[in-house]
């Protein structure tokens, strides 16, 4: 059996494979609520065989959806639907995850494909906030620097969601503190100019996205397992890098955080990322050794073999796929054959099923 198809054990939960359905934005809510699409979505991606199914990023706060057409978990109404999301995707053996973030200086957006420009308050839109007043995009204008009790009201806001989280099912949940949004934006001192003990030191910096994850914690069961998605680099001289990911990650193992989520970028747009396949694979690979504690690797991850290599050579415990799961929603089973695994098709696609490659074989 390959090893991308073994399965894994964290805390109490067992996936069913390697393969992760990484959060992907959807922008088909209105007031934060899961829709049909979501349900197709998401359930789609469980009868195609992952072994995780992320939801996209779900605000924790309205203020914390990147537009008004965000995934929200802010509110008790919007557990109803989520948890039928959640059942469906149990039933057809993924386990069902979801991410709780806050989008920051990143916020009050226009979907990508209405232009994504900043909407002010008068047109729908609200008043970002950030650790500091310092723009995302210098023609814009700047957020809000957060004050004690804003920092207070956000640690409740995600014990809040991850307590709504658990009443939807859900078994996983990922703090969102990657790509620019605000957990990243406290650790990187191109975003953070605080002098609080928010601010300054490696210590400041990391401080809010512990009490994150310590209060986090500390509301899900003991059985679930906690996900953090960091931006490992900046990929822009002076910003965040990758030897503090790795002292985060031990700090955040400490805390009772089961897996680093190892992306990178979004702070900025001046950042340099040298893509090509599997770009950031280093960084699980050496937060995994470093560190001392399992990974995900994400980013330009489309062929089975590549994702196979990944867990074979130890450079992470799952792989997690974007883009190339929206292509083929069915990636897993056809990944299966590809590998000369024989893993088990839904049976109304049974009579669909190839048989299974010998391994290596293409």
């Amino acid at each position: 059996m390959a090893l991308l198809f073994e399965p894994l054990t964290l805390r109490g939960t067992t996936f069913r494979n390697r393969i992760a359905v990484s959060p992907m934005c959807e922008y088909s809510s209105t007031d934060g609520f899961a829709a049909d699409w979501h349900l197709v979505h998401l359930g789609s991606r469980a009868v195609g065989g992952a072994g995780l199914v992320l939801t996209e990023a779900a605000g924790v706060t309205p203020e914390g959806r990147i537009s008004p057409n965000d995934l929200g978990i802010y509110r008790d109404e919007h557990v109803a639907k989520l948890r039928e999301i959640v059942d469906f995707l149990h039933a057809h053996g993924a386990v069902a995850g979801i991410q709780l973030a806050h989008a920051g200086r990143k916020a009050s957006t226009a979907r990508p494909w209405d232009g994504g420009k900043r909407i002010a308050p008068q047109d729908g839109g609200w008043e970002p906030i950030a650790p500091s007043a310092v723009a995302f995009d210098p023609a814009e204008p700047a957020p809000r620097a957060m004050s004690g009790e804003d920092l207070e009201e956000l640690v409740s806001a995600f014990v809040a969601a991850t307590r709504r989280a658990v009443d939807a099912g859900f078994r996983v949940v990922e703090i969102h503190a990657a790509h620019g949004y605000l957990l990243h934006e406290f650790l990187s001192p191109l975003s953070n100019q605080r002098v609080d003990r928010y601010g300054g030191s490696f210590e400041n910096r990391t401080r809010l996205l512990r009490e994150v994850a310590a209060a986090v914690r500390a509301a899900l069961p003991s059985s679930h397992p906690l996900f953090v998605r960091i931006s490992a680099s900046d990929w822009i001289e002076g910003g965040w890098s990758i030897d503090e990911s790795v002292a985060l990650a031990r700090d955040l193992k400490a805390l009772g955080v089961d897996l680093i989520d190892a992306s990178s970028g979004g702070l900025a747009p001046q950042q340099q990322i040298a893509l090509r396949p599997g770009y950031q694979v280093p960084f699980a690979e050496r937060i995994r050794a470093e560190a001392g504690i399992p990974t995900g690797a994400v980013g330009l991850i489309t062929e089975p073999e590549q994702a196979e290599t990944i867990l074979q050579d130890g450079s992470a415990d799952i792989v997690l796929l974007a883009r190339e799961l929206l292509r083929d929603p069915y990636w897993p089973l056809h990944a299966a054959g590809a590998l000369g695994a024989d893993v088990a098709w839904p049976v109304q696609y049974q009579r669909a099923k190839p048989a299974p490659a010998k391994a290596g074989a293409r």
